[in-house]
């Protein structure tokens, strides 16, 4: 007994030695894009270039010892060097006004307003962790577990999402990388803003229709959905196929962080009633790839059971399982869920799945193209399986019993606290 809890002893002291090696590689908690043979960024005249090479960060650069404690991850990925346009606010879309910061934890982001009434939004592709650090991990240092996690993260991951999506007919906000120089136009926002790497996307709220879709009367978020609701009762009701078909390509794709807020809705007039089609946004965590023994832990079903890792298998369906889920699918019949499973494995096929990594750079492709297309083809093949797993997890945790996020200040009667058609 003695001999065991030595040795355990001593498994603990080189783990926490090991981790804390891997922690020393840098104390940087957040770091910028990088311009590629560009040295003196402050005397470039951008309106010189159409476009130009950045790499969307270093700040992922690890040595063995990181790689084993802390994975792989994206982080060749994000130090690789990848072509991207130039833009400018005032010729953007024939130009475009800033109507406010946004951003959520990570995340920092303008909406702006072109002169046709549609929103976009720019959304930094460099996130900054410092909020998601909680204060006992700064007290032990270990800030860099959180702030290294982002290299799981793809880069590039929204734009292979957007291109599958237009295969599947689930609408998406058409994400584009674009380098935003600091300009007059910025004002303000330039030191925060200015000569970094951007998603550039279409918001999800507009009262102008930017889909496809005819007679589309506004596109709003998921709270004003609710209170849509509330007006229109049963004349209002959303499009449950595509948003089954959307949620099951959230698991092809391994996009595991699809709470409410991540959805906008196209509201569409069908004489008097009216329809509400699901827009995914958000894709910040699709191909989502934890590996590394920090990253292995932190993602057992045990510790944080929503954190699932893309793997070519899904091994905890319960996680992905989420209150967004409950809310709009509460006792939605199996057999759509079964026949959207097989319209997905229908129309992803190899070809098409393989044919999507065109929206990536050749050095991308070559650096995570051919795992990340087995991945999803691996759960194609598992999808029907997946689908009636997410059919009964959903009716077994059943309705609500508290409000959806963002939906908290709402004052919702009880019924539509619960599910979206509950009465």
């Amino acid at each position: 007994m003695k001999k065991l809890l030595i040795g355990l002893l001593i498994i603990i002291v080189v783990f926490v030695l090991l981790l804390y090696w891997s922690l020393s590689s840098t104390d940087k908690q957040f770091k910028r894009n990088e311009l590629i043979n560009i040295d003196t960024v402050e005397s470039i005249n951008f309106k010189d270039y159409d476009s130009v090479m950045v790499a969307a960060s270093t700040l992922y650069d690890a040595d063995e010892i990181k790689r084993l404690m802390q994975g792989e991850h994206y982080r060749k990925v994000w130090a690789a060097p990848v072509k991207v346009p130039v833009v400018f606010l005032d010729t953007l879309f024939g130009g475009v006004t800033i109507i406010e910061e946004g951003g959520g934890k990570q995340t920092h982001s303008l909406k702006l307003k072109a002169d046709n009434g549609v929103l976009y939004t720019l959304r930094s592709i460099n996130k900054d962790p410092q909020p998601l650090i909680p204060e006992f991990a700064k007290t032990l240092g270990l800030e860099n577990i959180i702030v290294d996690g982002i290299s799981a993260q793809h880069p590039y991951g929204a734009l292979l999402a957007a291109k599958l999506s237009e295969v599947i007919d689930v609408l998406h906000t058409n994400p584009k990388v674009v380098f935003l120089p600091k300009q007059e136009q910025l004002k303000s926002f330039n030191a925060k803003f200015g000569n970094r790497i951007f998603l550039l996307e279409y918001e999800t709220e507009s009262d102008v229709n930017w889909t496809e879709y005819t007679n589309i009367i506004k596109i709003v978020d998921t709270e004003d959905l609710q209170e849509l609701k509330i007006e229109l009762g049963t004349r209002l009701n959303i499009d449950k196929q595509l948003l089954i078909r959307a949620r099951l390509f959230d698991f092809l794709i391994g996009d595991w962080d699809r709470h409410s807020k991540q959805w906008g809705w196209a509201v569409q007039q069908r004489a008097d009633e009216y329809l509400a089609i699901p827009i995914a946004g958000d894709r910040d965590n699709a191909f989502f790839d934890t590996d590394g023994i920090i990253p292995s832990i932190l993602s057992h079903k045990n510790v944080l059971p929503e954190l699932r890792p893309f793997e070519d298998d899904i091994d905890f369906l319960e996680g992905l399982v989420y209150p967004f889920d409950r809310y709009f699918l509460f006792n939605c019949p199996e057999e759509l869920f079964v026949i959207e499973a097989l319209q997905l494995q229908m129309l992803l096929t190899d070809d098409v799945i393989d044919e999507a990594l065109s929206v990536w750079p050749m050095n991308i492709v070559a650096l995570s193209g051919e795992e990340i297309t087995y991945k999803i083809k691996s759960r194609r093949d598992k999808l029907l399986q997946y689908a009636k797993g997410f059919k009964q997890e959903i009716d077994k945790q059943g309705k609500l019993n508290t409000s959806l996020k963002g939906s908290e200040d709402l004052n919702l009667p009880i019924h539509l606290k619960q599910c979206f058609d509950c009465y």
